[in-house]
């Protein structure tokens, strides 16, 4: 069969005889049989078409070999484990905050059956959905309650939907960001029912600016941490400090979206202080409104803290409902916090357990796969930059130490290849060089990174 050619339409197999097919089994026992069969119907569809258009010969074989390449490509598009050498810690396209093995065991036994979700063991009766959760994260940012919903954005929304609807909402021309996706905010804020009132310039805003927008439709002040980018130079505005006090005395509403939202003090660590949850806090914003997967280290969800009677009303909104999550997301969370609040998230947080690797251990590392992979000619251990990722601290370079192949390696196949291993490599290439990035890659990772560069070398 493998020799044998297709010179007439009438010679291509059928799709159930492909489904049959020896040599196509190793790939069909990875797709649903009617997802595997619509990939085949399409594939010989499109076999059939370059077949009247180029009037050439195919082999059977060579219908095999696009089949096979159209299974792979299905496959791949399945959330999978992927090992991360691009030096990101945080990287949005590869599920931003990894969750480590600590929390995953923690909560594999809540997980299996049913959960009292929203069920109150104390009375037998109907209870309220991630009150644990809640109280952890109220009491971990120091707010008078708190609240969850299914990601940062639609935190943001349904606070505007709740307080702003037909009212005005001041922002600064400074922070009118991009987030991740192409999502901006004054298009959520518009979506939300609000208002948009812009203040200031792009690089001056002033409180002056704050004052002079406040009239009668005023309702919420609206303050965006830039997290993708910074501005510098000849720049000024308003902290929130200052912002809580114009809201007070005018009666307004201060939502301060943190983005990244640190849950400690960064500078040790990073020589750069992020604003943290807990400052916001206590600089005074009424509601403050974070992400779960970045910073924190754990699951995609939108986290409010503040006042509990604006807690209150966002979760009586009848949009709450369809922004809120699902009893895995709150069951991580609650984990997550208590190991903050425990103050042992160094030692338990994966994000946190990567980046204390000190650049000497990350050196060893490097030269210990290399070593094992014979000393090849053109690969080296260097010094490199990281970048936190996830909108945190975009300028800040993280010392890092990489895997670094000479110009005479085909970078772009070779990144190709890596990205083909069972789990996929993910690095980088920088100055026409393949890059393999350490600072992400868990102590548990090395020896399938080392076995993965090693088959491509070949």
């Amino acid at each position: 069969m493998a020799a044998q050619e297709i010179k007439k339409l009438s010679d291509f197999p059928a799709v159930e005889k492909l489904l049959q097919s020896k040599s196509l089994a190793l790939q069909l026992k990875k797709l649903p049989r009617p997802v595997a069969t619509s990939v085949i119907q399409a594939t010989i569809r499109q076999a059939k078409q370059e077949f009247k258009t180029n009037k050439r010969v195919l082999t059977q074989s060579g219908l095999n070999k696009m089949i096979i390449g159209n299974l792979q490509a299905r496959s791949k598009k399945e959330v999978c484990r992927v090992i991360n050498a691009t030096g990101i810690p945080l990287h949005t396209n590869l599920g931003r905050a990894p969750l480590g093995e600590a929390v995953l065991k923690d909560i594999q036994e809540s997980l299996a059956g049913y959960s009292n979700l929203e069920f109150d063991l104390e009375t037998g009766s109907r209870g309220k959905r991630g009150e644990a959760c809640e109280q952890y994260l109220a009491q971990l940012s120091g707010a008078e309650s708190a609240t969850v919903v299914n990601n940062c954005a639609a935190a943001l929304f349904i606070i505007l939907n709740t307080f702003a609807l037909r009212k005005n909402v001041i922002l600064s021309r400074g922070e009118m960001v991009q987030i991740g996706g192409g999502f901006r905010i004054p298009e959520i804020l518009k979506r939300s029912g609000a208002k948009l009132t812009e203040i200031g310039t792009t690089n001056i805003t002033t409180a002056d600016d704050y004052f002079q927008a406040i009239d009668k439709g005023s309702k919420v002040i609206l303050k965006v941490h830039r997290s993708n980018f910074q501005l510098s130079g000849f720049t000024k505005e308003v902290s929130a400090k200052e912002l809580a006090q114009i809201a007070r005395q005018n009666d307004l509403i201060l939502v301060n979206d943190l983005g990244s939202g640190a849950l400690f003090p960064t500078k040790k660590l990073f020589g750069h202080n992020e604003p943290t949850v807990q400052q916001s806090v206590r600089d005074g914003a009424h509601l403050t409104c974070f992400s779960g997967d970045k910073m924190p280290g754990g699951v995609q969800a939108g986290l409010i803290v503040g006042k509990r009677e604006l807690i209150d009303k966002i979760k009586s909104n009848p949009l709450f409902r369809a922004v809120r999550v699902d009893k895995i997301t709150f069951l991580i969370l609650e984990k997550l916090f208590k190991t903050y609040l425990d103050s042992s998230y160094q030692e338990n947080i994966k994000i946190w357990q990567l980046l204390a690797v000190t650049e000497s251990e990350l050196y060893s590392r490097a030269k210990s796969i290399i070593k094992q992979l014979g000393n090849p000619t053109g690969l080296s251990a260097q010094a490199t930059s990281a970048f936190l990722g996830g909108g945190g601290m975009p300028e800040t370079e993280l010392p890092s130490v990489g895997l670094v192949f000479s110009q005479d390696f085909p970078a772009t196949k070779l990144l190709k290849k890596l990205r083909s291993m069972n789990p996929p490599v993910i690095a980088r290439i920088e100055n026409d060089k393949l890059i393999v990035d350490l600072k992400a890659v868990d102590k548990s990772e090395l020896n399938i990174l080392t076995k993965s560069i090693k088959r491509i070398l070949k």
